[in-house]
C-alpha cells in the first residue's frame, strides 16, 4: 500500500528535492489556494521550505490546484499497465479525500504525506486501518477486507504470484481476521489492528522503509 501511494505522490511530483526553495508560493495562477504555509508546518512534519517544493510539484502536475478520481485513477493506473487499479485507486482516492469532496487538494496531499513518511507507527497504523474501513464505521469486516484483496489482486493482473485461484482472496482474508480478531467478533477494530500489526515484525519493518524519503 505505501509502495503504491508513493509512486504517485512520486509521479505528481510531490516526492523531489531538486527545485529551487528560495522562491515563494506561487498562489495565483491555480482555482484552489492552499492554506497558508505557517498553518500546514504547524499541522504535518514538513518545514517551510519542504511544503513549498511539494507545493511547487504538485502545482506542475494539478494546475486547477485539485486532482479529481477520474485523473487519479489514470495516473495511479500508470504503475500497473498490466492489471486494472481502478479500484483500489478508487479506495486510496477517498483516504487522500479527507474532506470528502470529491477531490483531493494539497492540503489533503501533504497531509497524509506527512503521516505515511514521518508519522509515527500509530499515526500510520490509523491512516491504513481508515483505508481498510471502506463504509467508515470504525470496524474492518469480511466483506470490506475482502474487497480490498480482490482489488489489490486486480491491480497486480497476470503478474500476481502465486497464481490466483478462485478462493485465494477468501483465503487472505480468513488469515487476516485470524490474526486481527483478537476477540472473534467478526470485525476487526483499530485497537486490535494497531496491537496486531506491533505484534508482527515485517509489517512494523515495513513502515519503517519510507521515513524520510524526502
Amino acid at each position: 500500500m505505501l509502495c503504491g501511494a508513493l509512486k504517485l505522490l512520486h509521479t505528481l511530483g510531490l516526492i523531489s528535492t531538486e527545485d529551487n526553495l528560495d522562491d515563494d508560493l506561487e498562489l495565483s495562477v491555480v482555482c484552489h489556494r492552499p492554506e497558508g504555509l505557517e498553518q500546514l508546518e504547524a499541522q504535518t512534519n514538513f518545514s517551510k521550505k519542504e511544503l513549498q517544493v511539494l507545493y511547487r510539484g504538485f502545482k506542475n502536475e494539478c494546475p486547477s490546484g485539485a486532482v479529481n478520481e477520474e485523473t487519479f485513477k489514470q495516473i495511479y493506473s500508470q504503475f500497473f499497465p498490466h492489471g486494472d487499479a481502478s479500484t483500489y485507486a478508487h479506495y486510496l482516492f477517498n483516504s487522500f479525500d479527507s474532506s470528502q469532496n470529491g477531490s483531493i487538494k494539497f492540503e489533503d496531499f501533504v497531509t497524509a504525506l506527512s503521516i505515511l513518511l514521518r508519522g509515527t507507527t500509530t499515526e500510520k497504523l490509523e491512516w491504513t486501518f481508515n483505508l481498510y474501513d471502506i463504509n467508515r464505521d470504525g470496524y474492518i469486516n469480511k466483506e470490506e477486507m475482502t474487497n480490498i484483496v480482490k482489488a489489490i489482486y486486480d491491480m497486480m493482473g497476470r503478474f500476481t504470484y502465486p497464481a490466483l485461484k478462485t478462493d485465494t482472496p477468501k483465503q487472505h482474508v480468513d488469515a487476516f481476521f485470524q490474526k486481527m480478531d483478537k476477540n472473534r467478533d467478526g470485525v476487526v477494530t483499530l485497537d486490535e489492528f494497531i496491537l496486531s500489526c506491533q505484534e508482527d515484525e515485517n509489517i512494523m519493518r515495513s513502515l519503517q522503509l519510507f521515513e524520510n524519503v524526502i
